[in-house]
């Protein structure tokens, strides 16, 4: 189109959000309250996920021995646990060096030791790391089968419960922004079919001297457009100051819980909202376009 018919879809466009203001003021503000929604539920699965990630990959199956399994036997067991096509690491961890990692833990200093009477209680163990936690499961089963392998622990319950949390935020979270986009959809929809009811007599000159379809169109869809996007920058620096404000509070109060500060991640999440945002006005627009005109 020629840069002359551009001039006119921005200016009627720009007249249209003049002429009912509070409309559109609602319609923008309910597109920002639900992408704001839908950025928090992404970043709470992103980071719920970050967190489980990061926990489980340190998960640690411990594999105690027998008291016989020593030496060559102990070797050989290493060796077999390594077959495995899920282990990534096996660390042999002696009784004296198990014991030692206590009494520091607890700061003991050798007290543990004498309350003892000098004797170690505690067994000979493989410390064996997975690929991926999610085979820690499997690759615990095939240790506790193992000759020489008395007991095995880990601590897989916790991964299992974060995981769990995320689908449910994620169902929780899909569920809010689905309800609320549907009401950002009607709102936009609303405002743009008010206008265009309006200008019902403009429109219906247009079309008989012979304008388009798509050329009265245009500038309805660019107020969807407008209305949506608008929303959506509303969401993105609402999410982004709080989200930067609440991270460095809790890595101040919490600093060994591990959160998500990758700025390309959230370049990736705020186009995302952006681009939702617009594909909101545009769905909003052509529902009402399409009362008045023929598609």
């Amino acid at each position: 189109m020629p840069p002359k018919t551009w001039g006119y879809i921005l200016q009627e466009s720009i007249r249209s959000l003049k002429r009912n203001g509070w409309l559109n003021f609602a319609a923008a503000g309910t597109t920002a309250v639900s992408l704001f929604i839908l950025g928090v539920a992404i970043l709470l699965v992103i980071n719920t996920n970050f967190i489980a990630g990061s926990w489980g990959s340190n998960v640690e199956i411990m594999a105690y021995l027998n008291d016989g399994v020593t030496g060559d036997a102990a070797t050989a067991l290493r060796t077999q646990i390594l077959t495995i096509p899920e282990v990534k690491d096996v660390r042999f961890i002696s009784k004296d060096e198990a014991l030692a990692g206590l009494e520091q833990q607890f700061g003991q200093n050798g007290q543990l030791q004498e309350s003892l009477g000098g004797s170690n209680p505690l067994p000979d163990a493989f410390e064996v790391k997975t690929t991926d936690p999610r085979d820690v499961d499997g690759v615990a089963s095939l240790l506790g089968l193992m000759p020489g392998v008395s007991q095995v622990s880990y601590g897989q319950g916790v991964v299992d419960k974060l995981l769990e949390l995320t689908y449910w935020i994620r169902l929780v979270g899909l569920a809010i922004v689905g309800l609320l986009g549907l009401c950002a959809i009607f709102l936009i929809a609303t405002t743009i079919r008010l206008t265009m009811y309006a200008r019902r007599r403009e429109i219906g000159i247009m079309k008989m001297v012979g304008a388009t379809d798509w050329y009265v169109r245009w500038p309805f869809l660019l107020e969807g457009v407008i209305l949506g996007t608008t929303g959506a920058l509303l969401a993105i620096a609402i999410l982004y100051f709080s989200y930067s404000t609440l991270t460095s509070k809790i890595m101040e109060t919490l600093p060994f819980l591990p959160l998500m500060n990758s700025s390309l991640v959230l370049l990736q999440l705020f186009a995302g909202l952006l681009a939702t945002g617009a594909g909101l006005g545009i769905v909003g627009s052509l529902i009402s376009m399409h009362s008045y005109l023929q598609t």
